[in-house]
């Protein structure tokens, strides 16, 4: 090997004082070199990716950032994970993340919280926001997040790269560790839209270990990667919903959202103004039925069964004192809102409702899709990256920055940000949404927007 490895080039900037504490952990220098020489001639041909830490892996521990699973290694690798190193790729680091996935702005980490790359002074959203500042850094080209409510799209919009959700069930999520299963879902971020896609491409297909798994092959995306395909968007319909672009939108995202869409009717596009009705019901709807999971997904750490056992008297005390010191006071909050709609004289009223209003929003997509539009074109996020610590004390206020990300999470259709612009020297995302199983009607949308607009 000669020179620096991608790993000391990271090492070295994440020790300086303005690093970025985008990673948790990072591989053998000389593991990688390994690798990367193996890799020659494959599909990802060794380049450098970063795996998001509640993936399983087993050369590096898988934390979730959380202080419960500090230091665990997992007894086997996340499908994902097995697939990207398949392909060439190779796994440099575990990034930092919200806690067990549970926030906005990659603040609710045992490790510290990840900066934003474009401001050391703001957030890089989240939870996947330590994989969407590497990339955004340049450390990698391309990462491993997941998305249960937005948290591949959003920290993609606010740090000025791709991110891709895909349709639930077009990607394993053996070895993701569950926080909301119905709603989780393996998602990829990239420098550019080839970069997202080729990696969605990648880790995508059926796999037998995932009971929600679709039984449907690999991504095929050799139409609309590499400059290959149209670069139009003759014959397509892209729905503006109105209901994202309420009069308290940031003017500028206003704008620059406006000036994308105008970019996909040069491009060919048909645009519509369409409407969403249950739209605004999904951030109160996502914030019953995640927790209400989490809390079932969570009692597992408990110090028997996972998790660093903290010592109490009794079983009872040994319980409350391990899940009292090794889970963070978000994680806490989620899991006890979620224990109290699940419980009895209050199920129906809330967990029960919230599902109710679920398949209405899925209906409003399905609506919308069957009379004729092809995507749907929204801001990612109503606010670009805000400054750490503006909205810990407030969880209301920072479950509001998924208000635009939660009803394609809900609804389970795929989803991706593409950079759009710049406002205040910070990015901005627009948000393709598409039908279920449509990832390269919107990977060729992107592309669109990508050549018009270029990287934020």
């Amino acid at each position: 090997m000669t020179g620096p490895s991608v790993v000391d080039v990271i090492r070295a900037a994440e020790g300086s004082n303005d690093g970025l504490n985008a990673f948790v952990s990072l591989a053998d220098p000389q593991d990688v070199a390994a690798a990367e020489a193996e890799a020659e001639g494959s599909v990802l041909e060794g380049r450098a990716v970063g795996v998001k830490d509640n993936l399983a892996t087993l050369a590096l521990p898988t934390t979730c950032a959380s202080m419960i699973l500090d230091g665990y290694h997992s007894p086997f690798e996340a499908t994902v994970v097995r697939r990207l190193r398949g392909a060439g790729g190779v796994v440099v680091g575990k990034t930092n993340m919200d806690e067990f996935g549970m926030g906005s702005s990659t603040e609710n980490s045992a490790y510290g919280a990840t900066r934003n790359p474009h401001d050391r002074t703001r957030v890089p959203g989240g939870s996947s926001g330590g994989s969407a500042a590497a990339v955004a850094a340049g450390y990698v080209s391309m990462a491993l997040g997941s998305d249960t409510g937005g948290s591949v799209r959003q920290p993609a919009a606010l740090c000025g790269v791709v991110g891709i959700k895909p349709t639930y069930g077009r990607v394993s999520r053996y070895g993701l560790v569950a926080f909301a299963s119905s709603l989780d879902q393996v998602g990829t971020f990239g420098r550019t839209v080839d970069d997202a896609a080729t990696l969605l491409a990648v880790v995508s297909g059926h796999d037998v270990r995932d009971a929600t798994s679709a039984e449907r092959p690999p991504l095929d995306i050799s139409d609309v990667v590499g400059g290959r395909g149209p670069c139009d968007l003759q014959g397509l319909t892209v729905g503006v919903p109105l209901e994202y672009f309420p009069e308290h939108l940031d003017a500028e995202i206003r704008g620059l959202t406006e000036a994308a869409v105008n970019q996909l009717r040069s491009a060919g596009a048909r645009i519509r103004e369409v409407t969403l009705p249950n739209t605004d019901l999904a951030v109160p709807c996502y914030y019953v039925l995640a927790p209400a999971e989490a809390s079932s997904n969570l009692a597992r750490f408990d110090g028997v069964r996972f998790g660093r056992r903290t010592p109490g008297g009794s079983v009872s005390e040994m319980y409350e004192a391990t899940r009292g010191h090794g889970l963070g006071p978000e994680v806490k909050r989620r899991i006890m809102l979620g224990t109290f709609v699940l419980s009895a004289g209050y199920y129906d009223a809330y967990y029960g409702a919230a599902q109710r209003i679920r398949a209405a929003i899925q209906a409003d997509f399905e609506r919308v899709f069957a009379d004729g539009v092809d995507l749907l074109f929204t801001p990612t996020t109503p606010s670009t990256a805000f400054p750490v610590g503006a909205k810990v004390e407030n969880p209301l206020e920072m479950y509001l920055e998924d208000i635009f990300t939660t009803p394609a999470s809900l609804a389970g259709i795929p989803g991706m940000s593409v950079p759009i612009g710049r406002t205040g020297g910070l990015p901005v995302g627009g948000q393709l949404l598409a039908p279920w199983w449509e990832e390269v009607r919107m990977i060729r949308a992107a592309h669109v927007l990508e050549s018009a607009v270029g990287r934020a």
